[in-house]
């Protein structure tokens, strides 16, 4: 079944990335394909829905609302998409190898069931791309921590030799940070 990874390094701490990831209202800065977010009453927590309108073939609206189906912070946040066509499961799963530095990988699954398998065998390849492009958005969302008023740039310049010394860690240990250059579609 369609399963898609991603992985970067964001000059970030990691309380900073996880609240902002973990923050549904956030999506629409760095995941193209939200089109509205409608939070849940009580914020993110296990448990909570948030109602997700997702940008479908022709620029239409789909459901893609999801639930949290794990909050550790600032650790591990899952979730299932409860709404929809495809219904994934996925995970960001966060590390700090070193202060300031905030490992995040997203990783996506689908597991066909009941008569979501028959389309899942003529459909797998176009489902297998949008979750790759899916999990491509990481490096939106480093652009989108990272920016900041050049103020903030020259009063941490070792961050960015941080981020390098963590990716540089992480390709020991056969790990590849996503390119962050790379974009989602």
């Amino acid at each position: 079944m369609p399963r898609a990874e991603n992985m970067v390094v964001i000059a970030a701490p990691i309380a900073a990335v996880f609240a902002f990831i973990a923050d549904g209202t956030n999506n629409p800065r760095w995941r193209p394909g939200v089109m509205d977010i409608t939070p849940p009453a009580r914020g993110p927590c296990e448990g909570a829905v948030y109602g997700q309108g997702l940008r479908g073939p022709k620029g239409q609206r789909m459901e893609g609302d999801y639930r949290i189906t794990e909050y550790q912070p600032p650790k591990r946040l899952a979730f299932e998409v409860i709404a929809g066509p495809a219904r994934p499961t996925g995970a960001f799963d966060l590390e700090e190898p070193v202060a300031g530095a905030t490992t995040v990988r997203f990783s996506l699954d689908l597991q066909g069931k009941g008569l979501m398998k028959i389309p899942m065998k003529f459909a797998g390849g176009v489902i297998e791309r949008q979750m790759q492009a899916e999990v491509a958005c990481l490096s939106r969302l480093k652009s989108e921590l990272e920016a900041g008023p050049d103020e903030a740039q020259q009063e941490a310049p070792h961050e960015e030799e941080d981020v390098l010394a963590a990716e540089a860690a992480m390709e020991n240990e056969g790990g590849r940070p996503a390119p962050s250059g790379a974009g989602p579609q």
